[in-house]
């Protein structure tokens, strides 16, 4: 029964979806992004990069959006070593999407590294998004087979077809893949950190394009997170300690010790007065009940001695 525990959302129900549905939404985000290997094709020829080079890279690497940052720095004039580090440090994310699904999927050792080359943004924001383990099974296989196999095929078209297209440049082709990565990665951004994060490296990033070789600015913009993080962590304990000094408020009055000013009194003082005037209550409705019963004692002895 473990192919059916949701373990994205553990202790919570989850609700059906049928497999029908699970490969809709999965041939859905294969088709679309694949063909957007069009795009990388023409680029990647007008960068200058031969037929083979073109389609090794998407056999190969087979992820977007390092493959679109790689022939950008080279069209740029970049050192090819420096557009090969900037593509791998852009493609160490799919290393974390592995570790998540990697507890996710669960699947044999056998096939996980075949899996491995299919573990890009597309496929764990599908896989992710399934209540079911076998749901997350099939959105990530369907996902990752369709786009695999578009991808490589309009790489290969627009690769073909980037001499009758003429100038890649004045088409804008080369901006398609990072704007259909910044479309998967926009809605992940839900904290307040990570939005800072993300402008931050906006930022550094469009900020020193102009001043250094291609593809660095993209390896500098990767500061932005410890540098978050770094600011978020020195204000937390500011906060911790700004609460921990905050006076505790009773009924309106502030007391620093946890206890109302009134009670510094004896509390014997307070607990005799309470029982004494429990017992004054009991003692009067006694002495009221004493009382009714003498009175009605007495109506019966009168009337006894009127009938006689």
């Amino acid at each position: 029964m473990a192919e059916q525990t949701a373990p994205a959302h553990a202790g919570t129900p989850s609700p059906a979806k049928s497999d029908v549905a699970v490969v809709r939404d999965a041939l859905g985000v294969g088709v679309a992004v694949g063909l957007s290997g069009f795009a990388f094709g023409v680029t990647a020829a007008g960068s200058g990069l031969t037929l083979l080079q073109t389609c090794a890279l998407s056999l190969l690497v087979f992820t977007g959006a390092s493959q679109f940052a790689l022939v950008g720095a080279l069209a740029a004039g970049g050192n090819p070593y420096t557009a090969a580090a900037g593509a791998f440090f852009l493609g160490v994310r799919n290393t974390f999407y592995g570790l998540r699904l990697s507890q996710l999927l669960a699947l044999p050792r056998a096939v996980r590294p075949f899996a491995a080359h299919w573990v890009i943004d597309e496929t764990t924001a599908v896989s992710l998004a399934q209540p079911t383990r076998r749901a997350a099974r099939i959105g990530f296989t369907v996902t990752g087979a369709t786009l695999y196999v578009l991808w490589n095929l309009t790489t290969l078209l627009g690769a073909l077809g980037a001499e009758a297209i003429g100038d890649t440049d004045a088409w804008g082709l080369d901006a398609a893949g990072p704007a259909v990565f910044l479309a998967l990665l926009a809605p992940m951004l839900t904290s307040t950190t990570e939005r800072a994060v993300a402008a931050l490296a906006v930022v550094i990033g469009l900020g020193l394009l102009p001043v250094l070789p291609a593809g660095v600015p993209v390896l500098l913009a990767a500061l932005a997170a410890p540098a978050v993080l770094y600011v978020a962590g020195r204000r937390s304990p500011a906060r911790e300690d700004t609460t921990d000094d905050a006076p505790v408020v009773t009924d309106g009055r502030d007391t620093h010790d946890g206890h109302h000013p009134d009670t510094a009194a004896d509390p014997g003082t307070r607990t005799e007065s309470a029982t004494g005037a429990v017992t004054g209550t009991a003692a009067d409705t006694g002495d009221n009940t004493h009382d009714q019963r003498g009175d009605d004692q007495r109506g019966r002895d009168g009337t006894g001695q009127a009938e006689r």
